[in-house]
């Protein structure tokens, strides 16, 4: 690309603008992911607006639209309904965008824009049974209870579904056993199990079924596959495979790069998919030019990450280790990154960089 279009930057600095958003957001230690379900702290985060502030007392939640018995419903009739908790990996659709080049300018995530945890709550196909939803529905509209600009466009944080997506869905209240946190979308949130993070609309606070496929904001223009004539592509969906390593060794304060004593070690990590469950991960000790079978762990759920562990004989001297993953579809993970304008969907194999050599 000779030249940077509109909305992207050449340089490797970071902007005032990203750094903001970077300040406010946070990404999970890639050292999180010993754990199969990641602590609520350490679980990634992206907040598009303002955190609202809501009283779980007076909260209710509208259900409306081409149903035939609209509804109001509060937290604690949500929580008499039937309840199920189940660990569900979430990836914000631009993880990996600040290692395009050039890079598009929005949240500088790297790879760490991932969690998983246990999501508390009740499923949402029998509250829409409930309301009696019409036969010509076609997408179903969630909208939260924060507001902004984005794009020159004042608006609610809102987005759709296709109706049998929808019916997928958790209307999610607790975390990891405990009630959603105020950054996680307190006192309710949806969670759409193998979608990329944009559709847990956080403070969920209407639901409203539509007959016409909905066309704002965030379907229709943020959430796009852009090419570099700026024009709207695909739209943003499913996860694509991915695996990351658990880092070996200790860090450099600066660099991140890791050093490690030589001799054998366990490496290991977790890859995820909302194309399919996972089938191999690979893993690379010397930057992709070979590849061996890891061993995969038990799986969490069937919505969940999967362990995995490799063994490797560390000799002195430079590496980069590298891990993909393949689901069961038969996608898999690119050596190179796939470039879009907005930076979304960059599922390009990982690259550590680490020395080994023995302690000083």
């Amino acid at each position: 690309m000779e030249s940077a279009p509109a909305g992207t930057v050449a340089e490797q600095g970071i902007t005032p603008a990203e750094l903001r958003l970077a300040a406010r957001n946070h990404a999970m230690p890639l050292e999180a992911l010993r754990y199969d379900l990641t602590p609520a702290g350490l679980h990634y985060l992206l907040i598009h607006y303002d955190i609202p502030s809501v009283d779980a007392e007076s909260f209710r939640l509208e259900v409306g639209g081409a149903v035939e018995r609209p509804m109001t419903v509060s937290l604690g009739e949500l929580r008499e309904r039937e309840g199920v908790a189940e660990p569900i990996t979430f990836e914000c659709a631009g993880n990996g965008r600040a290692l395009l080049e050039p890079r598009p300018v929005s949240q500088p995530w790297l790879t760490e824009a991932v969690g998983t945890a246990e999501w508390g709550g009740t499923p949402l196909a029998p509250l829409l049974e409930d309301a009696g939803m019409s036969e010509s529905a076609v997408d179903v509209l969630f909208t939260a209870l924060d507001s902004g600009i984005e794009g020159g466009v004042a608006q609610t944080y809102e987005r759709a579904l296709p109706v049998k997506a929808a019916t997928d869905a958790l209307l999610a209240y607790d975390m990891n056993g405990a009630p959603l946190p105020p950054q996680h979308g307190f006192p309710l949130r949806l969670v759409v199990p193998g979608w990329y993070g944009m559709q847990n609309v956080k403070w969920l606070t209407r639901i409203t079924v539509l007959e016409e496929p909905y066309t704002g904001f965030q379907n229709a223009v943020a959430y796009r596959m852009y090419g570099i004539d700026g024009e709207p592509g695909e739209p943003v969906t499913r996860m694509l495979p991915r695996s990351l390593t658990v880092p070996p060794g200790v860090p450099d304060f600066m660099t991140r790069t890791r050093h490690l004593a030589p001799g054998r070690t366990t490496l290991s990590g977790k890859a995820w998919s909302g194309q399919g469950p996972i089938a191999s991960v690979q893993v690379s000790t010397d930057g992709g030019e070979t590849w061996a079978e890891a061993d995969l762990g038990a799986e969490l759920g069937p919505h969940a990450w999967r362990g995995w562990t490799h063994d490797w004989d560390a000799p002195v001297g430079a590496h980069v280790i590298s891990s993909r993953a393949t689901d069961a579809a038969g996608n898999t993970q690119p050596l190179e990154p796939p470039w879009n304008l907005k930076g979304y969907a960059n599922n390009a194999v990982e690259q550590i960089p680490v020395t080994v050599a023995p302690p000083s």
